[in-house]
């Protein structure tokens, strides 16, 4: 494993007063592949690209970069597992690069604050660390392969457009997260509109979750068909959707056709890594993750 590197750790909203459990799993498995995290001190929601930026985009931008300047300030680059928060990031720099008159007008803003900022900070998601790094170095570190799990995988919106401030190849058929399934031995599983959204972004979740459901219901009914075993996504509000969401067509449903247990990646790899499932907080799902395990795991 090549030498550790530091990061400033940018949780957002959502996972850690939603999914603590899929922020443990990230704290454990990282440090174990050479990624250390530290603490980002004092940061704020991102915020939502979605939705603070279309209403206020100055607002968006200010504490967007306020969050990118306390990990410059640290000497770190800023890692998130948040789609949604790493768009945010991703664009707010694209921003100040192209345009120096709204660097200099963020940097007004921080006038007395004691908060220096050049923009010359990157914002990486966890999966593209990890990616950096390697699938063949990280299949090193596989010892118990997930043999037989069929996997769907959900890249999710904001991690991949748009794609001239992404770091992914310009494609609209990625495979990279697939990979990342498959040196833990499980198979990344085809279905139909794999890319398609989860249907919780730009607001409709918190707007018209009647809409936001039905969405995330078609993209279900096709794992479903597919045959698969399990989700694997890479966003905290990606997999609040994909977990809330069965838990609302069942009970709409008055049974319980939908029970596809949700990981996050960093789950998955611990788990194939040899990781105790609590350790990994796949024990406090929505969508019971328990007689999945029993059958991996014995």
């Amino acid at each position: 494993m090549t030498e550790a590197k530091t990061y400033s750790f940018f949780l957002g909203c959502v996972m850690p007063n939603r999914f603590p459990n899929v922020e443990k799993s990230i704290r454990e498995v990282l440090p174990k592949i050479g990624i250390e995290l530290d603490e980002l001190e004092g940061a704020s929601c991102c915020p939502a690209p979605g939705v603070i930026r279309s209403f206020d985009e100055p607002t968006w931008l200010a504490l967007a970069s306020r969050n990118l300047a306390l990990a410059e300030k640290a000497g770190n680059d800023l890692i998130t597992g948040c789609n949604g928060c790493y768009g945010t990031f991703k664009e707010a720099l694209a921003e100040l690069k192209e345009h120096p008159d709204r660097l200099k007008e963020v940097k007004s803003y921080f006038h007395g604050l004691g908060i220096p900022f050049k923009a010359e900070v990157d914002a990486k998601h966890i999966i593209e660390v990890i990616h950096e790094i390697g699938p063949e170095e990280i299949k090193k570190q596989v010892v118990r392969p997930l043999k037989g799990l069929k996997v769907a995988v959900h890249y999710g919106c904001h991690l991949l457009k748009p794609s001239n401030n992404r770091p992914w190849e310009k494609t609209q058929r990625h495979t990279f997260l697939d990979e990342l399934v498959d040196i833990t031995g499980a198979e990344s599983i085809p279905y139909r509109d794999k890319f398609m959204c989860c249907g919780a972004g730009g607001g409709v979740r918190g707007s018209n979750v009647p809409v936001s459901v039905d969405i995330a219901k078609e993209k279900l009914d096709n794992m479903i068909e597919a045959g698969v075993d399990a989700i694997v996504n890479v966003c905290s509000f990606c997999h609040l959707q994909f977990e809330v969401s069965q838990a609302q067509l069942n009970k709409e449903l008055g049974e319980q056709r939908y029970k596809i247990p949700v990981f996050y990646y960093t789950q998955l790899l611990g788990l194939a890594m040899g990781m105790d499932p609590e350790t990994l907080g796949l024990h406090k799902h929505v969508v019971s993750t328990q007689s999945l395990l029993d059958r991996l795991l014995t």
